[in-house]
């Protein structure tokens, strides 16, 4: 990626720093949001499983692809967008990479488990590798929002291959992909581009939005049940789809998991839901008396007396900024309005359109 010597503030100079990095940039968020989102300890972080260049090493450039829009459109049907990504699925980390031809509108995909998003990254590359071959492409434009891919194509390869593939006496992450991948440019032109993936929508570009579409292919959906559930039994699943959709009733639910191709019996999500302990303790919250049942609440009848208070929000949804929220006095019952601006005007509505019915 660059001519001459490689700036220190772009690249890992040590073995610490090329830790975090890998580990922040593959690791942020994956699986389900309550998880956290650092799944691994930083000091067992293996050697070689990092991507940075030191500063006495020099990377030469290899030819960037052009803008997608820029591409003649005989040249546009040999043009690939790649992504990669992982998640957690039940006990199991699931990987997916995704290719998206913008001429013929179709994803290709592969996926299995065990592996990271950098992995699926790398995957989608030999994907994109795949179709040009079978199809005797003359050149491929590959098109990808990861800068490891990127960069790998533009110069680490030929690094890597001079170095036997290893870094400082060790192997290089994944080094079986990279050298299969290093064969295979060889004998076909590739050019790359990198994509920005963080572009606001009313100034995305057709690449932009062709990013998006590879995005979307390459997501693997929560309602992916892992392969060991088939052998757990019905009342696991059922389980699953009840904590997952939100303790919701047992029509809800069935509705829920057959809306993502999962199929329960009614008898099932019953039993699931009179053994779940959070169900229980919602329905005696709603039995008990609230804290400030009594006092100077006594003397007024429900749906007399009202509290009232606007709570910011993080960030404006929709365009509203602020949340009125009204409690029943006498119940403890919550009623919200979300509203542009905390205004009296907007206490009167919210009031009129939740309360006064």
């Amino acid at each position: 990626m660059f001519k001459g010597r490689v700036p220190s503030t772009h690249h890992a100079t040590d073995a610490t720093w090329s830790k975090w990095v890998a580990l922040i940039t593959q690791r942020a968020r994956i699986g389900n949001p309550s998880r956290p989102g650092i799944l691994e300890v930083i000091m067992d972080w293996p050697e070689g499983k990092y991507f940075g260049i030191s500063s006495e090493e020099e990377v030469g450039r290899a030819e960037e692809a052009p803008l997608y829009n820029q591409l003649p459109e005989n040249e546009k049907k040999y043009a690939l967008f790649t992504d990669g990504s992982c998640r957690i699925v039940g006990k199991h980390r699931r990987w997916k990479a995704a290719v998206w031809s913008p001429t013929r509108r179709v994803a290709e995909a592969a996926e299995g488990e065990g592996e990271s998003s950098q992995f699926a990254e790398v995957k989608a590359i030999q994907l994109a590798l795949d179709i040009a071959e079978r199809e005797k492409w003359p050149v491929l434009y590959l098109y990808t929002d990861s800068w490891m891919v990127a960069n790998a194509l533009w110069g680490w390869l030929q690094q890597w291959k001079q170095n036997n593939w290893q870094r400082r006496g060790k192997p290089i992450w994944a080094a079986a992909l990279w050298q299969d991948i290093a064969a295979r440019v060889e004998n076909l032109a590739v050019k790359v581009r990198h994509v920005d993936a963080h572009v606001p929508k009313n100034r995305a570009t057709e690449e932009h939005q062709n990013n998006q579409q590879v995005d979307q292919a390459a997501k693997i959906e929560v309602a992916q049940v892992d392969l060991d559930w088939q052998h757990k039994g019905e009342l696991f699943i059922a389980r699953w789809a009840h904590d997952t959709s939100g303790h919701q009733g047992r029509d809800a639910t069935y509705r829920w998991a057959r809306d993502r191709g999962v199929d329960l019996t009614m008898d099932a999500i019953a039993q699931v839901i009179h053994d779940c302990e959070t169900c229980a303790a919602i329905k005696r919250a709603k039995r008990s008396k609230p804290l400030w049942y009594g006092g100077r609440w006594l003397k007024y009848k429900y749906g007399e007396a009202w509290q009232i208070d606007y709570i910011t929000l993080p960030q404006t949804r929709n365009g509203k900024r602020h949340v009125l929220t009204m409690v029943e006095a006498t119940t403890g019952w919550l009623e919200t309005y979300p509203v542009p601006h905390a205004t009296a005007r907007n206490t009167i509505l919210g009031l009129e359109k939740q309360v006064l019915w």
